[in-house]
């Protein structure tokens, strides 16, 4: 396996881990009762996907 010619700097490390950050997922407003929720999944709040109820939810 290769070796390193020169030592990495502390800044060439910093900038390269600084670049990956945690992002906020997306969220998709239901139309029904406006409640936030991730794309292409079933609405946790009100059990609907598509517009179908697929699964029940006790209020």
């Amino acid at each position: 396996m290769g070796q390193p010619k020169r030592k990495q700097s502390k800044q060439r490390s910093r900038k390269r881990r600084g670049a990956v950050q945690f992002k906020l997922p997306q969220l998709a407003k239901d139309p029904q009762d406006g409640t936030l929720y991730r794309p292409h999944r079933v609405n946790p709040a009100n059990g609907m996907y598509r517009g179908r109820q697929v699964m029940d939810v006790e209020v």
